[in-house]
């Protein structure tokens, strides 16, 4: 009698609390996928035509996609014609859709690219809200998107806190006046108790309730060498407020809705 009590107990678990718990992200990743883009390069010409450097997501009118400066900025080299695009769609039915300018904020390390093609677009979460410590919150992006191609993943975490930025410096040569000025006036990001991984930069933070957008991955700390990041992931990660979204897209009348 104990063991099907407990046997009856595992089955009711299995057929009705844990679908309710799990139907509200797994209805918001299927709705924001179509949204979520791999950012990089195409060079015909290349042995490697197609490079994927991060993650985007689309916004506004659908023509405008974020994702963070460093992923953008990546160098081109001299000898190969590239250029810089957006890969849309997901895996053998993805599409290149070039970049035709670029709208940076190296400060918060945001970029916004202009597309002449409309894409699906995401819902972000009004400016001046600020989510509590210790909500659950996931991500959605292209990890290690270099090797997987156009598959995207979702991780589940928590916020872990709402805290200053500061970028240490491993030795004097990093210690510049820009290096300066952030430690003089940091600017508040959330820290996540989340994996990401290389590529995972540029993905959308959002609400799993409603999928509203609040927070853009930046960077994860990083225990060792940069090769652990893979091997062995901190599973500490920071992503920028959506605030700076809103910020230079006003700056350069970028349509939000």
């Amino acid at each position: 009698m104990k063991v099907g009590k407990l046997a009856g107990l595992w089955l009711w678990c299995i057929s009705l609390v844990c679908p309710v718990q799990a139907s509200g992200l797994v209805a918001q990743v299927e709705k924001l996928k179509p949204a979520v883009v791999g950012v990089g390069l195409v060079a015909p010409l290349a042995t490697v035509s197609h490079q994927l450097k991060g993650t985007g997501f689309v916004i506004g009118d659908g023509h405008y996609v974020v994702t963070n400066e460093h992923v953008i900025a990546t160098p081109v080299p001299d000898n190969i014609k590239y250029q810089r695009a957006v890969f849309a769609g997901h895996g053998r039915q993805g599409k290149v859709i070039p970049v035709e300018k670029i709208y940076a904020d190296t400060t918060h390390d945001l970029a916004i690219l202009k597309l002449a093609e409309k894409l699906p677009t995401l819902a972000l979460q009004q400016p001046a809200a600020i989510i509590p410590d210790g909500s659950d919150i996931a991500a959605t992006g292209f990890p290690i998107g270099g090797v997987l191609g156009l598959y995207p993943a979702t991780h589940k975490g928590i916020v872990a806190a709402y805290t200053p930025t500061i970028i240490a410096a491993k030795n004097s040569q990093q210690i510049s006046e820009r290096f300066m000025q952030g430690l003089r006036n940091p600017f508040m990001v959330y820290q996540l108790d989340i994996v990401a991984y290389p590529g995972s930069s540029g993905s959308p933070v959002y609400l799993p309730e409603t999928g509203e957008v609040f927070a853009v991955i930046n960077k994860v700390f990083v225990q060792q060498t940069k090769e652990s990041a893979i091997t062995q992931p901190s599973g500490i990660t920071y992503a920028i407020p959506v605030e700076h979204v809103y910020a230079l897209a006003r700056q350069h009348n970028i349509p939000m809705h």
